[in-house]
């Protein structure tokens, strides 16, 4: 059973903003001609890389709750121009809008286990949900009716 790391997307506002944060990443590597991946320096390299690494994902808070999900492929520690150790943390650049749910802020990134992520949103859930302004989502989610 895979291991995910759930952390916070600082100064996201949406699922849609994230992937554009993505999409803007890898045409600037494409240009560069380096490999299309999404990476995310964190200062702790995780403990448990071989549970992470067998199909964990980063899960991504927005504004509050996890919304979306990327296929973790890397960990790569390294020394940064400082002599700091630093974590590479490798994704498929590609967004996976997950079912939402509140979470708190925190610092960091947090391990996540495989029966506390929440799932997927099916393409026909995704695109309904994916439509509604942020606002009315998550107001219909603090109802109970998402």
């Amino acid at each position: 059973m895979p291991l995910h790391l759930i952390k916070l997307a600082v100064g996201c506002d949406s699922v849609k903003e994230l992937k554009g944060w993505v999409a803007e990443r890898m045409a600037t590597a494409k240009k560069k001609g380096l490999p299309l991946r999404h990476v995310h320096i964190t200062r702790m390299t995780p403990k448990r890389e071989e549970e992470i690494l067998a199909g964990g994902s980063l899960y991504w808070v927005i504004r509050g709750e996890i919304a979306a999900r990327e296929k973790i492929v890397a960990i790569e520690p390294f020394r940064d121009k400082d002599g700091i150790g630093r974590c590479r943390i490798v994704m498929q650049p590609k967004v996976i809008a997950v079912s939402p749910r509140p979470m708190r802020p925190f610092q960091g990134w947090r391990y996540l286990t495989a029966d506390s992520a929440p799932a997927d949103l099916t393409k026909s859930s995704a695109a309904s949900v994916a439509s509604m302004p942020e606002p009315m989502r998550r107001e219909l989610r603090d109802l109970g009716l998402l």
